[in-house]
Formats: C-alpha cells, sequence, structure tokens
C-alpha cells in the first residue's frame, strides 16, 4: 500500500494494520532514493552575453551530473593588460611629479615658511586628483 499522507484523520483512533501499510509506505519512498556515490561535471557551456547563466543536474547510477552554462563576459569587460594600465595610471606614481619641500623652517616658523608648506600641499592634492 502506497504511503498516504491524508491517514490517520485528526481525532482518529489509531489501527495497527493502516499504521504499518503507512511506514512501509515511508520506507519504499526512502529506498527509492537514489543513492550519491559520485559528482562530476560533464560540461561547461559558454552562452552568449545576456544570457542567464544556469545549470542542469541529474542522478545516473549513482553518479550525480552538472552541465553549467555561462554566459561569456559582460559588457564593458576589460583585458588583463587595460586593467594593469588602469590601475598603473591611478597609482600613488601620480604623486612622483610632485617634489620634496626641502624647506628649512625658522624658529618660529615664519608666514613665508607656512606658505611654502601650503603651496606644496596644494600641489600634492592637484597631483594626486584623478
Amino acid at each position: 500500500m502506497p504511503y498516504d499522507p491524508t491517514y490517520p484523520a485528526t481525532n482518529a483512533l489509531i489501527e495497527s494494520v493502516p499504521m504499518r501499510a503507512q511506514f512501509n509506505g515511508l520506507k519504499d519512498l526512502l529506498d527509492n532514493i537514489p543513492v550519491i556515490a559520485n559528482a562530476v561535471v560533464d560540461a561547461v557551456v559558454t552562452d552568449p552575453p545576456g544570457n542567464p547563466a544556469s545549470v542542469q543536474v541529474y542522478v545516473s547510477q549513482g553518479t550525480l551530473h552538472f552541465t553549467f552554462n555561462i554566459p561569456q563576459g559582460l559588457p564593458g569587460e576589460v583585458t588583463l593588460l587595460d586593467a594593469q594600465n588602469m590601475i598603473a595610471a591611478q597609482s600613488s606614481a601620480n604623486s612622483n611629479s610632485v617634489g620634496t619641500l626641502g624647506l628649512g623652517v625658522n624658529d618660529p616658523p615664519s608666514g613665508a615658511d607656512l606658505q611654502q608648506v601650503v603651496n606644496k600641499l596644494d600641489e600634492l592634492i592637484l597631483a594626486l586628483r584623478r
């Protein structure tokens, strides 16, 4: 007898024969669950850009099989060389054009000393802007 999810009815008395049939029906269901001993990727398919990524899965003779469908690169994708060039262009080398201050400060510092520091700081800020 197959498993009956409606048995027993709410507040019903339980009888041994139908209940045993319920347990046997559940055991049959559990026995039919495939045992997975291995998993393999059968294929990775490259789809056109814009397609959604997907995966197909099935079990055959104890092996779980996967096929992945992955779209090609996204619009605006850059090459490794482009990425390296962008990083180099925006690295700390931007500040290489700013010379050192080379200031001997008076004690106490004068307004001219302070103005040289402000000018150099402005030069650095402008060099670091991207």
